[in-house]
């Protein structure tokens, strides 16, 4: 089956264009805008991988219970599904530059409250706040890279997957040192709140002038429910069958490296290493697919790498943890991926932000199983081979989602 893009027609009748703007203005107006994309996607995993290396700290401080902190590490995907369904309320009321601007003030809010409070009940209250923020924003990415880079979709998708996963890599491996520089656990959460200040700036347009380039893209009106269509579907269990791996690797791999017999600094590395692999792939990916006329075969390409890396996880995890790393990095593609097609899979801004939602919405609901379940099997069984069983379902899930993804339909048919 042969994917089809839009003629440049279509495209251009789906984005709003800018009014009485000069070319000149519209560059930089432009480039404000990317800048402040790339800056929003720095802070969308921030406050969460800085919370998890300083867990332990929050937890004596806090004096939270073992539940409580296991309701801590859920909250994200929860909260991800819960107020990622708002985003397209939003932006069919305000502008999607003024959405972004509140998403990120909400992350703020959150970051610098929780930090202040030594309250439990107020630090998830503020968690959560913080969390809606980045759950809006997570939606809107897509729809702001389709209206304002409609030929550069690809290329921008790859920059911001980047740019997000360099600041989760970044806050991770920063939060304890920053904590011990400043003898708190509250310094270590605390200054990423400086990065979500600094994404506000760019957008501020949004708001002061009423000829930007941001408000030349007025609220969307036209209601469009993904939840009615085969793609929709298929769209939201390919991204959560992606995100359920992605979670269940960050929760449990360097666990299984340290039973295979790697000291807990090495296991540490190991599981840098699908992050640091992951950067040049997310670049990538999204380019790629968007010069391929059929995503078939990329998308199995991406399923069958992954699938043989928990193979070789079951069966040699210490002897070619370097080679089962890679494999199962290159792999995890498949997020940059599912990002640029949510926007090749729909044919107007409307339907676009729609079916983002929807994706992650569900997506981050069926993500929520994947830590849970391998902890569960792995507590059982005292092993991994369930646990990898289960993992390799879910990637056979994540084909079969796939490939109906690939086919070339819109979500507004």
């Amino acid at each position: 089956m042969v994917v089809v893009a839009p003629p440049a027609s279509t495209l251009s009748a789906s984005v709003p264009a800018a009014v009485d703007i000069a070319p000149s203005n519209r560059t930089k107006g432009a480039a404000l805008v990317l800048v402040g994309i790339l800056l929003v996607a720095l802070n969308l995993r921030v406050a969460i991988t800085s919370l998890g290396a300083l867990l332990e700290e929050v937890r004596t401080g806090l004096h939270l219970s073992g539940a409580m902190a296991g309701v801590v590490t859920t909250m994200p995907t929860i909260a991800f599904a819960a107020f990622g369904a708002m985003a397209p309320w939003l932006v069919r009321r305000f502008s999607p530059g003024r959405v972004v601007v509140a998403a990120m003030v909400a992350l703020l809010a959150g970051e610098v409250v929780r930090v202040a409070t030594g309250s439990t009940a107020v630090f998830i209250a503020t968690s959560a706040l913080a969390l809606a923020g980045i759950a809006v924003a997570n939606i809107l990415l897509p729809l702001l890279v389709r209206q304002h880079f409609p030929n550069r979709t690809g290329l921008v998708t790859g920059a911001y997957t980047v740019s997000l996963t360099a600041g989760a890599s970044v806050a991770a491996a920063s939060a304890v040192p920053i904590a011990d520089a400043f003898g708190s656990w509250r310094a270590g959460l605390g200054a990423w709140s400086v990065l979500a200040v600094i994404a506000v700036l760019p957008w501020l347009p949004a708001i002061f002038r009423r000829t930007s380039v941001h408000t030349a893209t007025p609220p969307l009106t036209r209601r469009v429910r993904p939840a009615r269509t085969r793609v929709g579907w298929a769209m939201a269990i390919y991204f959560g069958a992606q995100a359920l791996s992605g979670y269940a690797t960050m929760g449990w791999l360097a666990q299984l490296f340290r039973d295979s017999g790697y000291r807990p600094q090495t296991a540490g590395l190991l599981l840098a290493g699908v992050t640091a692999v992951g950067i040049p792939v997310a670049l990538v990916m999204p380019a790629l697919a968007m010069r391929l006329r059929n995503l078939r075969p990329l998308v199995l390409a991406l399923s069958a790498l992954m699938i043989a890396s928990y193979v070789g996880l079951a069966l040699a995890p210490h002897g070619g943890a370097v080679a089962w790393v890679v494999l199962l990095s290159i792999g995890q593609g498949s997020f940059p991926l599912v990002l640029v097609t949510i926007g090749l899979r729909a044919r107007t801004p409307e339907g676009t932000v729609a079916l983002s939602a929807f994706a992650q919405s569900v997506g981050y609901l069926i993500a929520a199983l994947g830590p849970l379940v391998v902890g569960t099997l792995y507590e059982v069984t005292g092993g991994w081979d369930l646990p990898i069983g289960f993992l390799i379902a879910a990637a056979l899930v994540q084909t079969v989602a796939g490939l109906a993804v690939a086919r070339p339909r819109f979500v507004e048919d």
